[in-house]
């Protein structure tokens, strides 16, 4: 079985070494700029620390979500879901399309989508290798997926939540007034999808021979490693802080390991690079909000309180998401929107959380799928995908927006 993580076999003469991947040297890059920001008064030293403190608990998701991704697909506990959704689709390829869209939809909806982008990319992936078909429309399915299908429920988005505090809304008012735009935004998801990836992927393959249930070498760790995901995902509905969450279910996978397999315990298992990027991130972007970005996106945005205010957010959301990342995009120009202009805050809403899909690092989720792809092996064909993910972002923020200007709350 092919598993994650696996050491890459040496050379009998020499060891080979690994080469930096363009990510690490963007990661490496922003953090030096970062540093650079505090160290020479861009960014005074009280608002930097004032940043790492607010990011603490991301970064702490992400480096603890991360190692429990890559032990669980391990565990087998990936291979052994993607076996169930392939039995239930019965050798339909259209039937494992709609199935994986409802399990994408669902899972970014009701957990977030970084949740997605953890936990159910090695399933995909896993699937494909399992119908030996070709692992991009399923992987393209989680990725697009996880961001526009975020938009029903505050816990599907960090940004959601920032925008429910600020408008006042609940779980309730707020799926209400999102539900329309949502659903437009995973048709026009589902269509493009079909229309660029599986339906290639399907000449030929129109039947697959369902696989046989799979059994996990190791049953104790696979529990393990289950009742570790099982537990993750009570956690977040149950409202625990995501980091907690996820440092608990991470420490008990861990401790199963150090037990059962002590040698799939190493350090390469913390994803630096995505800390790394992280935290550079936000210091520069920080540094340019002081230095004119807040009058750049105010210009941009503008102060029209109809239509063309709520295109030009969502457009402007869109684009500096996909510049810097969907998250300090968003409070970029939410500090911009007047208290009272709700839809346009909504309408800024769907470009970060639509938008950010036409480069590696626009949203977290994005950039772990990015990583959880490369991680288990799986090359991302980087032209195709900035293509037609740039496309989508277009089409499916433009459309939306219109869904919100028009639907139910409008």
């Amino acid at each position: 079985m092919e598993t994650v993580g696996d050491p890459p076999s040496a050379a009998p003469d020499r060891p080979r070494r690994r080469r930096l991947h363009t990510l690490d040297w963007i990661a490496i890059g922003l953090a030096v700029v970062g540093v650079a920001c505090v160290l020479t008064g861009l960014l005074p030293r009280a608002d930097a620390e004032a940043t790492v403190r607010r990011i603490v608990p991301i970064l702490i998701f992400l480096g603890t979500v991360v190692v429990l991704a890559e032990l669980t697909a391990v565990a087998g506990v990936f291979d052994a879901l993607a076996a169930r959704v392939a039995i239930t689709a019965r050798g339909s390829f259209r039937a494992l399309f709609w199935l994986c869209v409802v399990v994408a939809s669902l899972t970014t909806i009701v957990l977030n989508l970084d949740t997605t982008a953890v936990l159910l990319t090695p399933v995909m992936i896993a699937l494909a290798r399992t119908l030996n078909v070709p692992p991009t429309p399923l992987a393209m399915t989680t990725v697009w997926l996880a961001n526009t299908a975020s938009l029903l429920l505050p816990v599907s988005n960090l940004t959601n939540i920032l925008a429910s505090d600020r408008i006042g809304l609940d779980p309730v008012p707020w799926a209400a007034r999102m539900w329309w735009p949502q659903l437009v935004a995973i048709a026009i998801t589902m269509l493009l999808l079909w229309w660029w990836y599986w339906r290639p992927a399907r000449a030929g393959a129109d039947r697959f021979v369902p696989p046989s249930p799979y059994v996990p070498p190791d049953r104790t760790l696979y529990r393990t490693a289950l009742a570790s995901c099982l537990l993750f995902v009570a956690a977040v509905l149950a409202g625990v802080e995501i980091g907690i969450a996820s440092g608990v279910a991470a420490a008990i996978l861990v401790a199963g390991f150090a037990v059962r397999a002590r040698h799939r315990l190493r350090p390469a298992l913390a994803p630096w690079r995505l800390l790394v990027f992280v935290t550079g991130l936000f210091l520069v972007v920080q540094t340019i909000g002081r230095h004119g970005l807040d009058t750049v996106m105010g210009a941009l945005i503008g102060t029209d309180p109809g239509a063309e205010g709520a295109l030009r957010a969502g457009a402007v959301g869109a684009l500096f998401s996909n510049v810097v990342n969907n998250l300090p995009a968003y409070l970029a120009g939410e500090a911009v929107i007047a208290v009272d202009r709700h839809t346009q805050l909504l309408a800024l809403l769907v470009g970060t959380n639509v938008g950010p899909l036409a480069t590696p690092w626009a949203s977290l989720a994005t950039l772990i799928w990015y990583e959880r792809c490369r991680a288990a092996g799986v090359a991302v064909p980087l032209g195709r995908f900035v293509a037609t993910s740039a496309a989508l972002a277009a089409l499916a923020t433009t459309a939306t927006v219109a869904a919100l200007l028009v639907g139910p709350g409008a």
